[in-house]
């Protein structure tokens, strides 16, 4: 069968990027052109020559345009098996005529219900019944119908139609309708999605998920140079995802494999602070080794840098604010991997591009906060919710004697929201808005805080008048005691051990403020 001439095309699309230039070019190659709604409006007022569905149907676009491309008229055109006489003796006897060419892409749904203010009205209205429904007859029938969902792929198109006296080659057609199926899939899947949530809230993970990874970057190695690695794009029931949607990178070498563990922790951490006063991350392995809040950026810089000031050697560091000079001034006197801001005051770049092995990114957008997240193992695809719920201090319950100070909630609440980004075991030491000690990724939480007093004195940070978190309960009061005799004055943990009442009454005996969260943070 050789390919068939493209003579008669559909056109309906949300996104009109490229769509007149693209028609503009198909007219003239005579093809015709048949079109719905608004891209027929925006083909007519160009100059295309364009007509309407209704042409082809014989019926109006009714019921607020819900009901328009859903015909025999329409679907048999598309659905014909051009070889097969029976089909072409049926289109003559039924006036169908064959449509060779759709261009179609869907309503924004997910853009639409990603909005933070989006009714469910409005996302009910912006789902696409008649897209899906012809973009599935015209893979379908691929043999013979060339279908065509991203503006991206027009130019291959035309190419292929100017080198082939009007027709695309097979393998194109089969690729494209290859395109139509992964699609209409994650479309669906999105709206299972949304639909799911309005029904009951959260929803448990669905019995089956439809994931599709491209390759974005290639990475030199993985997490040692023996391992091969690259960053896919994600797509997945919440839309599509990637690191340009995210970051731009400004200036250094590539980012490698690790890079992108240590980002993805930084602005996740970073983010617990958005519109709050300076603060600064300092992060190293994913872990936080400094965080700080200050009235300036220099300020908090200073104060995370002094809870750890070897780790930050070759760190990443990020910052809930445009990275001004005096700040950049102080991040310049060590060698630091990569510097994360939203953006870059006059001046700031050409600073720090000086180094050329330094890494400088802009973060563009805030990173999704729910959806779900994959994690790999060697028997299969372990999928969870995002870690992405807050405690308010209105949720937290006082379970000692001793009323937390206003100064002691406001250390605890800051240290509640870095404990989380901690591998487990966590105890995390906080005074005036200042990470003091971390201990981190322990066997044992006694160990974690024997780390974390080890740090602090190795910096001379007193601990007397600090606070102390845990992501998880105290099985035993001995993490309790410890952080006492360390000079620690309240304590924020999530509650739930068999033990409550012991750890209960050592922090009453040592009279400690302790507040229950009732939300553990296990990091692994």
């Amino acid at each position: 069968m050789s390919d068939p001439v493209i003579k008669r095309a559909l056109v309906s699309v949300s996104d009109k990027t490229g769509i007149v230039e693209f028609c503009r070019e198909l007219s003239g190659m005579g093809v015709e052109i048949f079109s719905t709604g608004g891209t027929l409006k925006s083909l007519q007022d160009a100059g295309v020559s364009a007509a309407s569905i209704s042409t082809i149907t014989g019926f109006p676009e009714i019921m607020d345009g819900r009901v328009k491309t859903l015909h025999p008229k329409i679907h048999g055109g598309l659905l014909a098996v051009r070889e097969n006489p029976d089909h072409v003796k049926q289109a003559t006897e039924n006036g169908i005529g064959f449509i060779d060419l759709v261009v179609v892409n869907l309503y924004p749904f997910e853009a639409t219900v990603a909005k933070p203010d989006v009714t469910f009205e409005d996302a009910i209205e912006n789902i696409d019944i008649g897209g899906p429904s012809m973009l599935r007859s015209a893979a379908k029938n691929n043999e013979s119908v060339t279908v065509v969902t991203e503006s991206a792929d027009y130019a291959l198109v035309l190419q292929e139609m100017r080198q082939n006296n009007g027709a695309t080659k097979r393998v194109t057609r089969l690729t494209l309708a290859l395109k139509v199926f992964e699609l209409t899939s994650r479309y669906d899947r999105a709206i299972a999605s949304y639909l799911g949530g309005a029904v009951g809230g959260a929803q448990p993970a669905s019995n089956s998920m439809t994931l599709k990874l491209e390759r974005e970057l290639d990475m030199r190695y993985g997490e040692n140079p023996h391992q091969s690695a690259g960053l896919y794009r994600l797509t997945d029931e919440n839309g599509s995802r990637s690191f340009g949607d995210f970051f731009e990178k400004l200036h250094g070498k590539e980012l490698s494999y690790n890079n992108m563990l240590d980002i993805a922790a930084a602005v996740s951490l970073i983010e617990e602070f958005r519109g709050e006063e300076p603060t600064v991350v300092i992060i190293k392995h994913t872990n936080p080794c400094g965080v700080a809040q200050a009235p300036t950026l220099a300020e908090a810089y200073r104060r995370a840098f002094s809870t750890d000031t070897q780790a930050p050697f070759g760190g990443i560091i990020a910052f809930n604010r445009p990275l001004d000079m005096e700040a950049a001034r102080a991040v310049n006197e060590i060698f630091t991997e990569i510097l994360i801001a939203p953006e870059f005051e006059e001046g700031v770049l050409e600073l720090l591009m000086k180094k050329k092995d330094r890494r400088l990114v802009r973060q563009t957008n805030a990173l999704p906060k729910g959806g779900w997240e994959f994690k790999s193992t060697p028997f299969g695809m372990l999928v969870q919710e995002r870690d992405s719920k807050i405690v308010a201090e209105e949720d937290l319950q006082v379970v000692t004697k001793r009323q937390p100070t206003e100064e002691e909630i406001a250390d605890l609440m800051f240290a509640w929201k870095i404990c989380k980004h901690i591998k487990s075991n966590t105890i995390l030491y906080v005074k005036n808005r200042q990470t003091y000690g971390v201990g981190a990724g322990q066997m044992s939480r006694v160990d974690s805080s024997k780390i974390a007093r080890w740090k602090a004195s190795e910096v001379n940070l007193d601990l007397h008048g600090s606070v102390v978190a845990s992501d998880a309960f105290f099985p035993f009061a001995d993490g309790l005691l410890a952080a006492a005799e360390a000079g620690v004055t309240a304590v924020i943990q999530p509650g739930g051990s068999i033990r409550d009442n012991e750890v209960i009454e050592a922090a009453d005996a040592n009279n400690l403020a302790m507040l229950f969260t009732g939300m553990r943070h296990f990091k692994h």
